[in-house]
């Protein structure tokens, strides 16, 4: 979760000075504690752990490196709400998430989708955030490739996810059915890759302008 508000060179510790404290890092602060408090009373805390574990790495990398790098906001928020996305999901796993328990009623679906949206935001933040990445280096020199990389960056670990749940469903067996969510569907897999795929589309032809803005301005 990148943060600043000035563009620094690439280089070693010296290129990125250390900026005051500033809204981002409270809001931050406040993603550390809820993710304490999400901690305490889980409905597995193995689960729990696995799930949070993405969350843990980034305000990690937040608080030794990426708050000095500059950002765009919509970046920064789209991948607070991931964050918040997977905390919830790590409380109730994501087969009994409450918001996704009343969805499953007042629509008459036989299973739980909040897994469905974890997926489409596996797709929708990360898709902005490669972009940016990819912008702000100049990594991709043609712009006509760029969200076909994007997406692809996307599917990429949206596929090595689908295999570490394959890999922890071989490993602990019936003890992996809260982290896999699958809830009997044979074909979970392949619906999570799909709306994975949809998050990305959605966020590259919806806030691709909006974040073309905020990067002239961003520096």
């Amino acid at each position: 979760m990148p943060n600043g508000t000035t563009h620094q060179p690439i280089g070693g510790p010296a290129a990125y000075p250390h900026p005051r404290p500033g809204t981002r890092d409270w809001i931050v602060a406040a993603l550390v504690l809820f993710l304490v408090w999400s901690g305490l009373a889980p409905r597995s805390h193995v689960t729990w752990m696995a799930e949070v574990f993405w969350v843990m790495g980034a305000i990690v990398m937040w608080i030794v490196w990426l708050r000095r790098l500059p950002c765009t906001h919509i970046a920064f928020a789209l991948l607070v709400l991931h964050s918040v996305v997977l905390i919830i999901g790590g409380i109730y796993t994501y087969a009994h998430v409450p918001l996704g328990h009343w969805v499953q009623e007042w629509i008459g679906r036989s299973r739980n989708d909040y897994d469905r949206l974890g997926h489409f935001m596996q797709g929708f933040a990360p898709a902005m955030l490669w972009r940016e990445v990819f912008l702000r280096n100049g990594v991709v020199a043609v712009r006509g490739w760029l969200a076909t990389i994007v997406v692809g960056m996307c599917l990429a670990f949206s596929a090595f996810f689908e295999l570490l749940e394959f890999g922890v469903a071989m490993g602990f067996g019936d003890a992996s059915t809260d982290f896999l969510g699958a809830q009997g569907d044979v074909w979970d897999a392949q619906w999570d890759m799909l709306f994975c795929l949809i998050g990305a589309i959605t966020a590259l032809v919806f806030l691709a302008r909006m974040q073309d803005r905020q990067l002239r301005t961003v520096h």
